[in-house]
């Protein structure tokens, strides 16, 4: 039944890890998966472009389907909407450039859609046995915040809303892509949000590794993000 793994990265300005996160998620196991690989390049200016087509020339890039796509910047949340509607593959993952994110968890990511018939899996930070590391305390306030309102609204009773590693069924995020409104990291409630009201929609969760940053090394995430998230949870509830 599942034939093609879609591996979205959206990527800004991560000159200093994007050739790692491709190599890694060319090298990564996926259940006997064939691999589709988009980049979507929000209008990166630093030597990110440049990085990612000088990798495009090299004859390991032939051997698997690569597509670069680049844009003017808009948010996380246009590239990665626009890699959903560019996907073809059977499971569509999202992987971040940063390499917060360890590839090496595709094969927990994708393993209840062969197991379970599921639809939309998440990898959780909180409820694994793999090693995460130990940043900020306000951070973790806002996540579990932020969670658990859009538990209340869903009425799942999911535990990482904000995680960076989300896996959906193609059909099903290609049929929900039109419908996404967020251009930043708001993304992450409104996505679980539009697949929450789908009918008999199956949601899993399975434990991942996480390597975060901090600002100095890079992170983006800022507490006005925070705020946009809690303002598109009540968009997607009340006013849609």
């Amino acid at each position: 039944m599942y034939k093609l793994l879609t591996i979205i990265i959206p990527v800004f300005n991560e000159e200093k890890y994007i050739l790692s996160t491709i190599k890694k998620a060319l090298q990564a196991q996926t259940n006997g998966l064939s691999k589709e690989i988009i980049i979507v390049d929000d209008g990166s200016t630093d030597s990110t472009q440049k990085i990612i087509k000088d990798f495009l020339k090299r004859p390991q890039s032939k051997k698997i389907d690569i597509q670069y796509i680049r844009k003017k910047n808009g948010g996380k949340g246009t590239a990665v909407k626009l890699g959903f509607k560019a996907s073809r593959g059977d499971i569509v993952l999202i992987q971040d450039a940063d390499l917060e994110y360890d590839p090496n968890d595709y094969a927990c990511l994708i393993d209840p859609f062969l197991r379970y018939q599921a639809d939309v899996v998440y990898g959780s930070r909180f409820v694994t046995d793999h090693p995460r590391r130990v940043l900020n305390f306000w951070h973790y306030c806002g996540n579990i915040f932020i969670t658990t309102l859009s538990n209340i609204l869903t009425n799942l009773n999911l535990t990482d809303i904000e995680t960076g590693y989300k896996a959906f069924r193609g059909d099903l995020i290609r049929s929900l892509a039109p419908k996404i409104k967020s251009r930043g990291f708001d993304l992450e409630p409104e996505i679980t949000a539009l697949a929450a009201h789908v009918k008999d929609i199956k949601f899993f969760e399975v434990g991942i590794s996480y390597s975060g940053r901090t600002y100095t090394e890079g992170k983006k995430l800022t507490w006005i993000d925070g705020i946009r998230a809690v303002v598109r949870i009540f968009d997607c509830f009340f006013f849609r």
